[in-house]
Parts: structure tokens; C-alpha cells; sequence
């Protein structure tokens, strides 16, 4: 289990807020299925959101505990039926952002391509 700074934990508590849960634990409790989920939205994402449907709050801590020793991943928080985790992606798996494109121009209506042909761009010197 990794250990964080409490200005650690705080910034990442402050960068999940707005984050929703990506995945939920119910019935079957914390099954592989469940725990292989939680894994592949770590690798994905490094902080998530998991819910616990119909889990008591001393359950949801036993498996918050369970989670963070099988995935090694930070717990950030527990609060009521939301666990937050985190694990830092591998240095090799982070992928470098695709470049921007230029966005297409937007096709001209008649009425502004008949004034583009009317009135063409002038160039000015620098004197008047």
C-alpha cells in the first residue's frame, strides 16, 4: 500500500471531487471481476471513484483495506458509501498527447461569400 503526505492526499481529494464513480460495488461484494475493474480504471485514470451499494461502513473500510493491499494503490478517502483511490501510472505507460489539429474552416454562407468577393482584404502601407 503507498503512504501519501496529507498535502498529498488533500490535492488529490480536491481533484476527485468532481470525478463520478467508476465503478460499483453491490451484491457480490468484491469479487475478482470487481477487483480487476478496479485495476484496469487505476491504469487508466490514477484516481477513482468506487461506490458501495448495500455495504455497512465497517465492510467498506475492510475492503478499502483488502483493495489498497491487492492493487497497491493509496487509499485517499473514505467517506460514507464513495471510496477514493489512487495509483500512479508507470513511467513507460504514460502517453505523450496527440498534437492539435487545426480546426476546419466553417463553410461560408452565399450572403458571406458573395461580401468576401465584393470587398476583398485590403493592404495598407504604413502611411495615411
Amino acid at each position: 500500500m503507498i503512504e501519501l503526505t496529507p498535502e498529498r492526499r488533500r490535492a488529490l481529494r480536491a481533484d476527485a471531487h468532481h470525478l463520478h464513480p467508476l465503478v460499483t460495488v453491490a451484491g457480490k461484494g468484491l469479487c475478482e471481476s470487481v477487483l480487476k475493474e478496479i485495476d484496469r480504471s487505476l491504469s487508466a485514470h490514477e484516481l477513482i471513484k468506487v461506490k458501495l451499494q448495500g455495504i455497512e461502513r465497517e465492510e467498506g473500510a475492510a475492503m478499502l483495506g483488502r483493495v489498497c493491499a491487492e492493487l497497491d494503490c493509496a487509499p485517499v478517502q473514505h467517506i460514507g458509501n464513495i471510496l477514493i483511490l489512487w495509483r500512479e501510472k508507470p513511467a513507460e505507460e504514460k502517453t505523450v498527447a496527440a498534437p492539435r489539429r487545426k480546426p476546419k474552416a466553417k463553410p461560408q454562407t452565399k450572403k458571406q461569400a458573395a461580401a468576401t468577393l465584393e470587398h476583398p482584404r485590403r493592404r495598407t502601407t504604413g502611411s495615411r
